[in-house]
């Protein structure tokens, strides 16, 4: 990848082509084409992708792909599975799909195959889930466990929470499990007064046993527990750990059995299949975890063995570069239609985000091109009634992926007829929009005069030609939600390829962390102010004033 990305003769071929049909509308490429369905719909790991509402031609798809292997795409990918370095910056590798390797292929770091390792946590977390379900493992008052409380921020907590709540309908409800990330003494309030601390059971996931937000509510569960009956002496039967700091954890009284190890070829966004993903494992059932797992194995077999032309990640991120870097493309709408996926716009906000929302490429020089979009959206049909306007109608637009099942887990009278109908009818107004003509005649039909008719009809026409994804499958189940997880991660790190930056560091986070520390000490009056932007210092003097209000 010597040559930067915008001298590329396939760049610029595709800047040419671009400009040959940026301004062609995709409903007249459906009327020319009655195949354009199947032509550009593809299925892998049990998800079918309808990617037909793109504005793409065959000709688009065919520069996209030799612009994919220019950037050696399969090479990457197959350095990626294989352990290389492919995080520079941190001399790591990226090996969370080894996490999932259910095949027989060793997985090599340092020389050393880690796939006994990962077989033998996955061993010790059945084991766990297996006397927690069972009520073989029980608190310092002889109860089962009747609580699970996660405490852990960023991938120790979007994932899992995701996964926990895609994969309620199979959740026996024996155990409720929570989720505890934000640094705020009311989210920790809401979740510990309903619970009883003789049979609640705390999780702390945690690399370092030090992150600042994940210590603190840890420490505080710690005393809570203390003060409400429990002893030093029964920390460990009512804490365990995912941590890779062994000695912290001991120290906060966990014992060594119950904790379980955390790799530095894991990044944090892509943890859920480690132990992180142990509440979640206690939730559902360590076989319905497993198949979570075997779902994403399977996307990363296709991921790593199609050919471009038919390799679904590769071809969502071809879509991706299309639009950000040619259309001038900011944002991707993520649109879930299934509540139980509601948690997905925000872990892929972190997955896509924290991996490419980067300027500096893998050489160290700043990229002159834009890179990861901002990823937002949310649960449909909720969002029709408040952002989908700015999605017909605004200024700019935004690719949009409608993610859904066919069939539900609770059909109840023809609610999900309705549900998938609002889906399709979306993507389908995003596609043909309303003429000025269409408007003026809906106007007419409705009883109004010309005159109000011509008025009224600007405000109601809708461009149409917007793009967008249809991600489909038959039912969510633990295989069809690993792979569709799955799916995404591929696809973000087949874009970071593209566009040669590191998706597997994050020092745009570290930052923040690192100043976090020494702002904490000035608003606790350890350390001073002055040397702050005068902005951060008065906000410090703010919060101080108001503390005396109180």
């Amino acid at each position: 990848m010597s040559t930067p990305l915008q001298r590329l003769d396939i760049w610029q071929q595709l800047q040419h082509h671009f400009t040959d049909i940026h301004q062609q509308h995709m409903l007249d490429w459906f009327k020319q084409d009655n195949q354009r369905f199947d032509r550009f719909n593809l299925e892998a790991a049990g998800l079918t992708l309808d990617y037909s509402k793109n504005r793409i031609t065959t000709e688009t798809m065919a520069l996209l792909m030799q612009l994919a292997k220019k950037r050696d795409l399969p090479a990457q990918i197959k350095a990626l599975f294989e352990g290389e370095l492919v995080n520079r910056s941190e001399q790591r590798p990226a090996l969370h799909t080894a996490l999932r390797n259910f095949s027989d292929r060793p997985v090599i770091v340092d020389g050393v195959d880690v796939m006994p390792e990962v077989r033998d946590t996955m061993n010790r977390m059945e084991e766990f889930c297996w006397k927690v379900r069972r009520k073989h493992w029980r608190g310092y008052s002889n109860k089962p466990f009747t609580d699970v409380v996660s405490i852990g921020i960023g991938g120790s907590f979007l994932g899992p929470k995701l996964a926990s709540s895609a994969l309620k309908p199979y959740n026996d409800n024996q155990i409720n499990v929570h989720y505890l990330a934000n640094i705020d003494g009311s989210h920790i309030t809401e979740i510990l007064k309903h619970l009883n601390p003789e049979s609640t059971l705390f999780i702390v996931q945690s690399k370092s046993f030090g992150t600042q937000e994940t210590l603190k509510n840890a420490l505080a569960c710690r005393q809570w527990f203390l003060s409400n009956g429990g002893s030093v002496a029964d920390l460990p039967k009512h804490f365990a750990a995912v941590s890779a700091n062994v000695e912290k954890a001991v120290e906060f009284g966990i014992a060594k059995e119950n904790i379980f190890p955390m790799w530095d070829w894991v990044g944090g966004r892509y943890s859920l299949w480690s132990a992180i993903g142990l509440p979640l494992a206690i939730a559902i059932g360590i076989d319905n975890f497993r198949e979570m797992l075997r779902g994403a194995h399977a996307m990363d077999e296709h991921f790593r063995t199609a050919p471009m032309e038919k390799n679904m990640p590769v071809i969502m991120a071809l879509l991706g570069v299309w639009y950000v870097n040619f259309f001038g493309i900011n944002s991707q709408a993520i649109l879930p239609y299934d509540h139980y996926l509601r948690g997905l716009p925000a872990h892929l906000q972190q997955l896509d985000m924290e991996s490419n929302g980067k300027s500096i490429g893998i050489d160290g020089r700043k990229v002159d091109y834009h890179t990861g979009p901002i990823i937002w959206g949310g649960v449909g049909s909720n969002g029709q009634h408040a952002y989908h306007q700015l999605l017909h109608q605004g200024t700019h637009f935004s690719p949009s992926d409608f993610i859904m099942p066919m069939r539900s887990h609770n059909p109840i009278d023809n609610f999900h007829a309705m549900l998938v109908s609002n889906a399709l009818s979306q993507s389908q107004a995003l596609l043909t929009g309303k003429t000025e003509q269409q408007a003026i005649d809906e106007c007419l039909a409705a009883g109004m005069s010309e005159g109000e008719a011509i008025a009224l009809a600007a405000q109601k026409v809708i461009p149409g030609n917007r793009p967008s994804n249809t991600i489909y499958f038959p039912k969510s189940t633990p295989h069809s939600i690993g792979a569709l997880i799955a799916l995404y991660e591929h696809k973000v790190a087949a874009q970071g390829m593209i566009w040669g930056v590191n998706s597997f560091d994050q020092w745009g986070v570290e930052l923040g962390k690192d100043m976090g520390n020494s702002v904490l000490a000035a608003l606790e009056g350890e350390a001073s102010s002055a040397a702050f932007d005068s902005s951060t210092s008065g906000l410090v003097q703010a919060y101080k004033k108001m503390q005396d209000l109180l």
